[in-house]
């Protein structure tokens, strides 16, 4: 099988293309714009695979993903390219506009285009992969998102994102694109870019910055390691049901402040373990709270393991205790993504993968 992933810098992405080549047969090209978050050494582990190939384009420009289509042939698509970061979509939300409602209008049509000329358009499959925030804000209502709930997105990053899970189901709709929709919750794990909580109060902690958590910490998030959330995804290409959305969970629901506190309860033991007393609790500050921002999200996940028989592997305690030595063991790769110098152009290996 052949696998064009979009996006497969990204952290979602690059987590797609390892498990990809560590645990399938699928011959991965990776198409990566390489914005700011996208970092060509988190697939460096796998990048040297002769299954594994790359190359640098935006989704938006329709001439050079008809033309990787064409030389590619894939079987399949993963489309995870996305603007992702809620904050720079308050900021500034036209990069989230062109990126994940053009671009995928644009990827769309190139697919459109290539399936039609497909020989048995019938096994083709595109996967789209979103978010949970698309449904907005559950309050305390005690209810769980399902592949049902309406949407109600809250933020710029969410409405681009639920405007763009509408088009891939229109695609399917009208011209019966084999199309194939999930929504997670929020993701962690290796290789996340540390604008994202988790590693953000990892490192800041590592560094004796303050931990700035919004409002009083009490929003929910349902955590879902990443490496569970890949096997998912794979799960749901392989053996979803054309048509469908699948709702991809953790489980975990947890306070934002209590998972700062168990990041600083996992730093104290590691540090523990190599005779440093240190604590970092010290360190929390509560800020201003972002606009917009919901109060809790939980997905439903009970589809993925009635239907397809996947439920997650780690707890949130055993994916947090991986994700912070991961984080501990690997300075050089978040150095690097800290100082930009990662952002390198890297081509040439579409090749390997053809």
């Amino acid at each position: 099988m052949k696998v064009l992933v979009t996006g497969g810098a990204g952290f979602i992405g690059s987590a797609v293309v390892r498990y990809l080549i560590e645990h399938t047969d699928a011959r991965v090209m990776n198409l990566d714009k390489l914005t700011y978050a996208g970092n060509p050494a988190s697939v460096e582990p796998v990048a040297g695979s002769s299954r594994y190939g790359f190359e640098q384009i935006d989704i938006c420009d329709r001439a050079a993903v008809d033309g990787l289509l064409q030389a590619f042939r894939p079987d399949a698509v993963m489309h995870l390219a996305a603007e992702s970061h809620v904050d720079r979509s308050i900021d500034g939300p036209d990069d989230f506009v062109q990126t994940n409602l053009v671009g995928t209008y644009q990827l769309l049509e190139a697919a459109r285009s290539y399936w039609k000329s497909l020989a048995r358009p019938e096994t083709f499959r595109f996967l789209h992969v979103s978010t949970d925030e698309v449904y907005g804000d559950l309050g305390d209502t005690g209810a769980l998102f399902q592949e049902s709930t309406p949407y109600a997105p809250s933020s710029p990053y969410a409405a681009t994102k639920a405007g763009s899970d509408h088009l891939v189901r229109a695609w399917g709709r009208t011209y019966g694109l084999p199309v194939l929709v999930s929504n997670c919750s929020n993701n962690y794990g290796p290789y996340q870019f540390p604008e994202k909580l988790i590693p953000h109060m990892i490192l800041n902690a590592l560094a004796g910055k303050p931990l700035p958590v919004y409002g009083d910490g009490s929003q929910i998030r349902d955590w879902l390691f990443v490496d569970d959330h890949a096997r998912a995804l794979w799960t749901v290409l392989t053996r979803g049901r054309v048509g469908q959305t699948y709702n991809i969970g953790g489980h975990n629901e947890k306070r934002n402040i209590d998972v700062v506190r168990a990041i600083c309860a996992a730093l104290t033991a590691a540090q523990a373990e190599q005779g440093k007393q240190q604590t970092f609790d010290h360190l929390i500050t509560f800020v201003t709270d972002r606009p917009g921002h919901d109060t809790r999200y939980a997905i439903d996940a009970s589809k993925m393991q009635r239907e397809l028989g996947w439920k997650p592997e780690e707890t949130f305690e055993s994916g947090l205790n991986k994700t912070v030595r991961w984080y501990l063991d690997n300075p050089t790769w978040w150095q690097q993504v800290l100082d930009g110098s990662y952002r390198l152009e890297r081509r040439g290996r579409a090749e390997a993968a053809r």
